[in-house]
């Protein structure tokens, strides 16, 4: 079954891997659904209904984004508000509309993963900072995996550095 991949950047035309990784996805239209959420809504204004019937149709779900200030671009926790509701994806009367289904992160952030420890510039691992979309996921009772990330991209923003995350991010999702 094909992936699900909601993309939330707020500015993909000056994105240099995210933008990447949407080009390679699109090469696979059998196996991935690019879902830009900026693109669809850029007036911020949600369509509740479709993007649900959007989810329910899909088994593995992929939120790829770029960290920004240690969480997500606000169209996506605006979107997570608005669309992950009471009486559809939690609640005794929910049927938990996304239970099981394979969900995950794609995040690509900034500094080096040293960065990202507790000896590290920002103290807190990414395991830490995922946590809160690791416990929406358990919460509605989906079938959280363990995000992908890649590294570094300030310290090194070449095509060769940006082309050597495809594969790894294709293997990924390949194997959600």
């Amino acid at each position: 079954m094909k992936t699900l991949v909601i993309v939330t950047h707020p500015d993909i035309e000056k994105s240099v891997i995210n933008k990447k990784w949407i080009d390679e996805l699109k090469k696979y239209p059998e196996k991935y659904t690019v879902h830009q959420l900026y693109e669809a809504y850029p007036d911020g204004k949600i369509n509740v209904a479709q993007e649900q019937k959007l989810m329910e149709s899909y088994d593995k779900i992929v939120f790829q984004f770029p960290f920004y200030w240690f969480s997500s671009p606000p169209l996506l926790k605006q979107w997570l508000d608005e669309v992950v509701l009471y009486g559809w994806a939690y609640g005794s009367t929910s049927g938990f509309k996304l239970a099981g289904k394979k969900m995950s992160l794609a995040v690509t952030a900034g500094i080096d993963e040293e960065g990202y420890s507790t000896s590290g510039e920002y103290k807190y691992t990414m395991k830490e900072l995922f946590r809160p979309y690791e416990l929406t996921f358990d919460y509605i009772k989906a079938d959280y995996k363990e995000p992908f990330v890649y590294y570094g991209i300030e310290r090194d923003s070449s095509d060769e550095w940006i082309n050597r995350s495809v594969p790894m991010y294709l293997e990924f999702l390949d194997n959600l």
